[in-house]
């Protein structure tokens, strides 16, 4: 089995995908959307990044960091990010599927898929093409009609930083490179 071996710059840029376990519909749940906001500040303040732009699905959530310079350790913070999320909502929501003997050794409950995907940012390009996926991933769904619809993004703050119309998005055409997402 081929090692993957994840990219670890400091102070670089990164576009995140992070899925339930078994795609499980839970991170919209007003609990869920809650802790998460708490969880990701708390974070933020312990170990610092940026958050620039984000979405959160049912299934799964999509978000560029940046990091401080001297610093590439993306990993933990996710590590922290899902371990804290998993104890707040442990005892409000009800995920469903037995863990494995795997899952059960290794101490993981049925909240998170184990790993996550990442992808560093080459350039502005390429940063411009993560935050525009980012902000249509729930038009791509069928989950809204347009950005503008999805409101567990960031896609409001980038209109008013005038990066984008309010209605970006709304001809549906949403088409990305191959490789985009992660999901």
């Amino acid at each position: 089995m081929p090692e993957y071996r994840r990219t670890r710059i400091e102070g670089a840029t990164y576009f995140f995908t992070v899925v339930t376990y078994q795609r499980q519909p839970i991170l919209c749940l007003p609990e869920s959307l809650e802790a998460m906001k708490d969880v990701m500040s708390n974070v933020a303040e312990r170990h610092p990044f940026h958050t620039d732009a984000w979405v959160v699905l049912p299934d799964h959530l999509h978000f560029v960091w940046t990091l401080p310079e001297g610093d590439s350790n993306y990993s933990m913070r996710w590590a922290v990010v899902k371990k804290e999320l998993t104890k707040r909502l442990s005892s409000s929501i009800r995920t469903e599927g037995t863990p494995s003997h795997s899952r059960l050794r290794y101490r993981e409950g049925t909240l998170w898929q184990r790993r996550f995907w990442e992808h560093q940012i080459r350039d502005e390009q390429d940063y411009r093409t993560h935050v525009d996926y980012i902000h249509f991933n729930p038009v791509n769904h069928g989950l809204a009609g347009s950005p503008k619809d999805w409101r567990c993004s960031s896609f409001r703050r980038w209109v008013a930083l005038g990066a984008y119309e309010e209605d970006w998005g709304c001809d549906g055409a949403g088409v990305f490179p191959d490789g985009v997402g992660g999901e």
